[in-house]
């Protein structure tokens, strides 16, 4: 009996490879031989289908026989061909695009058929082509300025860097490019973003249902790419703007094999002070590159790098640099028809520099890390995926260091304590379509971080770094009462988590679909900040001793409709995020140039719920969407000990990122070829802040009082303005391969007076209080011209 199951088993095994064969393959722009990420490959016979990966690359396994093959992509003429499939087959695909178009950028979503059966949930796609026509200040186009218009995105304000996803921090998003990590995305203190938009291929934001590839940030992941470059023919592409300009430059190193793009973008403002005898500077450059050669079809290697820089001084006396630098190489290799791997060897480094002539010192800062990752996705059948890795991030924190400059200033030079550490993670990940309405995604993360030693390390009474006075009723800084050195391969501290991951989708109809997600993340990193805003100068500090790593619970709940064929689309969701270990700080707390930055931070959690509407129109000469959030984001510290009140009294109070209300709408209206017109307004609910509770008298100077004990009880005014800009495309002349436009904009129209702060202090001259609003732009006209060839 055994032995005729055995005999059975082998012989269903053996028939049912035989009646499987696997068509795969990899998808191309035909105009440059770009891979294009994300094509819909599509079976209707056998309602089959899959999506082309972060490197064009498809495989799917279904049974032999004739059938008809749909490959589609938003922007590019579709394929439709009938194929005869008996055996194993490559089948590479060139889409050409529906109009020649000069970089505009589309927002994309889920408006295909297959886009509504995946589980993949809570993520907003940016591909070449709405990012340059969404004005923006001063013309520049931004990438990170055109996610805050989706839902669950909103910034610190104008002049703010970072963004907050669903009620979290700026440190809680992952932001990848080409798979590095990018510790700062902004130029200019927030005005800009790091990303130049002539070289980006794809953009992913996830706010939730995060892959279980991803980790190390609680909130979001950023997943960016750069365009591979033209291996057909050189061209040139490029924008001169009122502040600033760029150049980007591709062509072939052997033709249909190997291709290379380089891109520069600078600020110029700065050069025209002098003419007002204004020695202030404020400028940034950034430079983008990237090789790649295709040695066969099994065999991709790449090479990209980034480096950006920004200088900010006053009269020479202060000057202030910081900047990223990004290097990774990558070979991408196909084992089989069904498993394709990704290695990568990645460095990325975070640098802030201070120059202070008028005390006599320059500080040094930063971030470095080397990261080993190794990624395979193995296509099982038609209804199994999967995908597994490794990888292995080694993390030099540099605090700071003051360096004199001067003999005569009286500064000792002084080194923070450099602090080490290493994050493993591996995860394996399931895609499986359990019947023609339910397909599900789930997997596991473990992650293994460790704190490795270093010089020195502050040794603490009862191992405690914050104290409680009872007799002031506040907490303090304890004093070290010694230190303690160890070698590097010494471990202070270890954390291993294990991070669940869990998404799915039940089809209603072929338009319609409910989704449901759960993960958890571990984030072992923290920026140590107690402003709004991130700011060049807050400082990365590992998990340890007395810093516990932050771990978040989210759960979604959405709903999902294609209508008319995917001319409008409606995206809902619910969530909820739980997060331990949130790092909160006691009042007065110093973080620059601290070497003991445990004694100013306590442990608390942290929650955030809410509501995300997403209503699009994809298609006709009126394009465009509406975005509404309504959404909570509060922060929670108790007391350690019956006798101690926590932060805020123990209470739940907003976070610095709660905004209650946040509308977005965008239109894009083509009026002829010559004309598109577009516009966006947004409504947020204002900031949140502290109010003074009363006042006292020094000297003949009224002080405002602020009470200690409510935390983020008050709110900056709301936040809103409209935006619109108009693009003019003259006529082309079809011998030419000149391709140019003009983009006409104006930021903030009707000039929303909109508040960054407000500030009180009592009036020199009428010796009355009085509360100053600080507001960064008005109306801000701009004119840019862009031009290919």
């Amino acid at each position: 009996m055994k032995k005729f199951l055995i005999i059975f088993f082998l012989s269903t095994i053996s028939l049912y490879s035989q009646e499987k064969v696997t068509v795969s393959g990899t998808v191309y722009d035909n105009a440059n031989n770009e891979t294009l990420i994300g094509v819909s490959i599509y079976f209707p016979e056998l309602n089959a289908g899959t999506s082309t990966n972060e490197y064009g690359f498809y495989s799917l396994t279904i049974p032999k026989g004739t059938y008809k093959i749909q490959i589609s992509y938003l922007g590019f003429t579709s394929i439709s061909e009938q194929i005869i499939l008996t055996d194993n087959v490559t089948k590479n695909y060139k889409l050409n695009e529906e109009a020649e178009s000069l970089g505009e950028i589309i927002i994309e979503s889920d408006i295909e058929k297959l886009n509504v059966r995946t589980p993949q949930m809570s993520v907003n796609k940016l591909t070449s082509s709405t990012i340059k026509k969404i004005p923006v200040v001063l013309g520049e186009a931004d990438i990170i300025k055109s996610l805050i218009l989706l839902p669950g995105v909103t910034s610190a304000g104008e002049g703010a860097s970072g963004f907050n996803v669903r009620g979290g921090a700026a440190d809680q998003n992952l932001i990848l490019l080409d798979e590095a990590i990018v510790f700062n995305s902004s130029h200019l203190f927030g005005f800009f973003s790091v990303f130049n938009p002539d070289v980006i291929k794809d953009v992913k934001l996830y706010k939730g249902g995060i892959p279980a590839r991803f980790g190390g940030r609680l909130s979001s992941v950023l997943d960016i790419y750069q365009k591979e470059g033209n291996s057909k023919e050189f061209n040139l592409t490029g924008g001169i703007g009122l502040v600033s300009s760029r150049l980007l430059a591709e062509g072939p190193i052997e033709k249909e094999k190997s291709s290379f793009v380089v891109a520069g973008r600078a600020s110029y403002a700065h050069l025209f002070l002098p003419l007002f005898d204004n020695d202030n500077k404020a400028y940034f450059y950034d430079l983008n590159s990237k090789i790649n050669y295709r040695f066969n079809d099994r065999n991709n290697v790449f090479l990209s790098t980034y480096f950006g820089k920004d200088v900010f001084g006053i009269n020479d006396s202060f000057v202030n640099d910081y900047g990223n630098t990004v290097l990774n190489l990558r070979w991408n290799h196909l084992f089989s028809d069904k498993i394709f791997s990704n290695l990568s060897l990645i460095y990325s480094d975070y640098f802030y520099g201070l120059t202070l002539d008028f005390v006599g010192f320059e500080w040094d800062s930063g971030i470095t890390n080397f990261n080993l990752k190794y990624d395979f996705k193995h296509y099982l059948n038609e209804k199994f995926t999967l995908t597994y890795g490794i990888n292995n991030i080694y993390i030099k924190f540099n605090p700071g260091e003051i360096i004199p400059n001067r003999a005569d200033s009286g500064i000792q030079a002084e080194k923070l304590t450099d602090k080490y550490a290493n994050e493993f993670a591996a995860y394996l990940a399931a895609e499986q379509k359990i019947n023609d309405k339910l397909t599900v995604q789930y997997g596991v993360r473990f992650s293994n971080f460790t704190r490795l030693g270093q010089d020195e390390i502050n040794v603490y009474a009862d191992n405690n770094p914050v104290i409680y006075n009872e007799e002031f009723k506040r907490y303090e800084s304890a004093e070290a009462i010694g230190t303690e050195s160890y070698s590097r391969s010494d471990v202070l501290a270890s954390f291993q988590n294990f991070e669940p991951r869990l998404s799915l989708s039940y089809l209603l109809n072929n338009d319609t679909s409910i989704k449901m997600s759960y993960n958890r993340m571990a984030q072992y990193l923290h920026l140590l900040s107690n402003t709004n805003s991130p700011t060049p100068l807050d400082v990365w500090a590992p998990s340890g001793q007395f810093i516990k790593p932050q771990l978040l619970d989210q759960y979604a709940l959405g709903y999902f409709k294609s209508i008319k064929n995917g001319d409008y689309s409606l995206e809902t969701e619910v969530f909820y995020k739980d997060i331990q270990n949130r790092i909160d700080y006691i009042n007065g707390a110093n973080l620059v140039a601290n070497n003991e930055i445990e004694t100013v931070i306590l442990n608390g959690q942290a929650r955030a719920y809410g509501l995300e509407v997403l209503l699009k129109k994809n298609e006709g000469d009126f394009k465009g969407w509406l975005a509404y959030t309504l959404s909570r984001s509060e922060q929670q510290t108790l007391g350690r000990t019956p006798n101690e009140p926590g932060i805020n009294s123990g209470e739940w109070y907003s976070t610095p990122f709660d905004k209650t209300h946040d509308i977005s709408l965008n239109g894009s209206y083509e009026l002829s070829k010559k004309w598109t017109f577009n516009a966006n307004f947004l409504f947020q609910t204002g900031q949140p802040t502290n109010y003074p509770v009363g006042q006292y008298e020094i000297s003949g100077l009224n002080v405002p009082i602020y009470d200690d004990n409510r935390r983020n009880a008050d709110r900056l005014p709301a936040y809103h303005r409209l935006d619109i800009s108009a693009t003019l495309t003259p006529e082309k002349n079809k011998n030419r391969r000149w391709q140019s436009e003009w983009v006409f904009g104006i930021y903030n129209l009707y000039g929303r007076q909109n508040a960054a702060s407000i500030n009180f202090s009592q009036n020199r001259e009428t010796f009355r209080n009085e509360a100053v609003q600080t507001s960064i732009f008005g109306l801000v006209p701009s004119v840019t011209y862009n031009f290919k060839f």
